[in-house]
């Protein structure tokens, strides 16, 4: 089980704003550069976290990037939803149906339900104040 490399770039970019943020804006440049993002890629990712409202974006010379939100009001799991599709409770870790639940599950089911139960609970209770500790490459 993988984060897609979207999602995983979103919260290395989320935390790197966080940990370095003394209420000063982030260029997309400077982001993609310290980062390393390709930046045609980081800017559709900071285009849909403004959209989601996590992000502010100023226009300008003087311009970038801010969180709107509180660090310890933004949880991974959030992020998650955004930005990966295919992390869904049902989906089967095997991928040999699109939906695998009690009524309808693979021969890996009963022995995922477990571990895939504590997977989404850390994700939804981390917030991006708690990964700050890690720095901006954790």
């Amino acid at each position: 089980m993988e984060l897609n490399n979207t999602t995983q770039y979103a919260i290395r970019i989320l935390n790197y704003i966080n940990v370095n943020s003394t209420d000063k804006l982030f260029s997309a440049r400077l982001l993609a550069e310290n980062l390393t993002i390709n930046y045609k890629f980081l800017t559709a990712i900071m285009t849909k976290l403004v959209k989601a409202e996590i992000l502010k974006s100023i226009r300008g010379k003087d311009g970038g990037f801010k969180l709107i939100k509180k660090a310890d009001e933004i949880f991974l799991m959030d992020i998650i939803k955004l930005f990966d599709d295919s992390f869904d409770r049902d989906a089967c870790i095997l991928g040999i149906d699109e939906k695998c639940d009690a009524t309808k599950k693979c021969f890996m089911h009963d022995k995922w339900i477990k571990p895939k139960t504590e997977v989404y609970s850390l994700f939804e209770t981390t917030t991006l104040e708690d990964v700050k500790e890690k720095g901006d490459r954790f």
